[in-house]
């Protein structure tokens, strides 16, 4: 059998398809920049008890991140930062890169986490590019049509509409766009097939559906993709289900044994269905 090519970053050496041992603020200063396609960042929220997520001001901390991910990334790509509501209050990343969106993960189920104020149902996705997007691909995530058939075709008919700015608006069969509020993606419960260990329910771990909508769009076959903060690797097995390169950094060395096993039975998976 043909011995597969390990791959590298032209300036460092650094093997991509691989995940890296380490801290972020410390591997990153091996990494090339104007290098990557698209960072999927979820790092610490600043919300729980947890060593890994403790700090004054969660803010000022991905205001630093956003400083690096600018200089990593290539013209036009593309970051994904979690967080909750206030990641990104009191601070002026415009200089740095251009925020797009802001997507609410919508989680209608959670439980209640108190008496004195409203519960908190969601989480904030914030997509930003480097200069303008080049890469968004809507085919291949769009959702079901919400709005029937011919009410929408009705609607389309509208004189107002016929002579105005979305008269090009169209109903697809395909499906709609997204949007900007995702409440079709569940969080992993306890009874979740992919949930690896309970330990990492609603901290580490995220959904599949959640990560492939991100990479399939903002991403091309081919492309680099990071994850500086990788857990237990849901982006890298993503990345390398769907034919995208990839780099993952993790200071926890047992979330680093996990992705590996992750990672390896994906390429027997794929072995076993190519020689079968």
């Amino acid at each position: 059998m043909k011995t597969k090519e390990k791959k590298f970053m032209s300036a460092n050496k650094i093997e991509i398809n691989k995940i890296y041992c380490a801290d972020f603020f410390e591997k990153v200063k091996d990494f090339s920049e104007n290098s990557f396609n698209l960072i999927v960042c979820d790092g610490p929220y600043g919300v729980t008890e947890n060593d890994w997520d403790k700090m004054p001001d969660i803010q000022q901390y991905n205001l630093k991140l956003i400083k690096i991910f600018s200089r990593l990334l290539k013209d036009g790509g593309s970051v994904y930062l979690f967080g909750k509501p206030n990641c990104l209050d009191f601070i002026d990343y415009r200089p740095h890169l251009k925020l797009n969106s802001k997507i609410i993960w919508y989680q209608p189920s959670r439980l209640a986490q108190g008496r004195l104020n409203f519960t908190n149902n969601y989480d904030v996705i914030g997509y930003f590019s480097k200069g303008k997007s080049k890469v968004f691909n809507l085919n291949d995530i769009r959702v079901p049509q919400l709005v029937e058939l011919e009410h929408r075709k009705r609607c389309e008919n509208v004189p107002s509409v016929l002579n105005g700015k979305w008269s090009k608006t169209k109903f697809d069969e395909r499906g709609k766009n997204p949007g900007d509020v995702w409440g079709d993606i569940k969080q992993l419960t306890y009874h979740s097939k992919e949930l690896i260990s309970r330990e990492l329910l609603n901290t580490i771990q995220k959904p599949k559906r959640l990560i492939e909508r991100l990479v399939k769009a903002s991403t091309n076959m081919g492309d680099l993709v990071l994850d500086p903060f990788c857990g237990v690797g849901t982006t890298l097995e993503v990345c390398l289900e769907s034919g995208r390169n990839f780099i993952g950094v993790e200071q926890n060395q047992h979330y680093v044994d996990l992705t590996k096993k992750r990672l390896q039975k994906v390429e027997e998976e794929r072995a076993a269905t190519l020689f079968s």
